[in-house]
């Protein structure tokens, strides 16, 4: 079973150049937010014992027991975030209900397109092409970052750093 530095170095490897790692906290953030949208609308939901689930409520607990299982702190981090992503996919549905669909599609796409100018100045393919698992520490990876950046999980950043070498602006 992978261990939390395991599943970020292997992303890591597929992002060394800062200008990618940079388009990265635009289009994960809007493709997350895209998909609790689209699986919010009320065709998705359904009703157990007179509780209203979405699909996006299953995929955001789904993806937080993968988050726990790795590492506590990182998985209540995400946790928090993947409920403020629901509630705003939710928020999203209720403000524009016939719109919604169109508006989860919308950032959905820009999400991508983010990505993939990113993974142009990469000049690599993005991770999930070789694993998909990638989609799910994408968002995790973001995390990561932020925490290394401000002095947390430095044993993490450490070997992250050793095992996938420093971040770097391609020519």
């Amino acid at each position: 079973m992978k261990t939390l530095t395991d599943h970020l170095t292997m992303y890591a490897e597929y992002h060394r150049d800062k200008r990618n790692i940079a388009t990265h906290f635009v289009g994960i953030p809007l493709i997350v937010l895209s998909i609790t949208t689209l699986l919010s609308v009320p065709a998705l939901s359904f009703s157990l014992g007179g509780l209203t689930l979405s699909a996006a409520i299953i995929l955001a607990l789904l993806s937080s027991l993968f988050y726990l299982r790795l590492d506590l702190a990182f998985g209540l981090t995400m946790t928090a975030l993947m409920i403020g992503m629901v509630l705003g996919g939710e928020a999203i549905v209720q403000a524009q209900p016939e719109q919604a669909v169109a508006i989860g599609i919308a950032l959905f796409v820009i999400g991508w397109i983010f990505q993939f100018v990113g993974h142009y100045w990469e000049k690599r393919k993005p991770a999930f092409v070789d694993d998909l698992v990638g989609l799910l520490v994408g968002p995790l990876f973001l995390v990561a970052e932020v925490a290394f950046a401000v002095g947390l999980a430095r044993k993490e950043k450490d070997e992250v750093l050793r095992r996938a070498g420093p971040t770097l602006i391609r020519s």
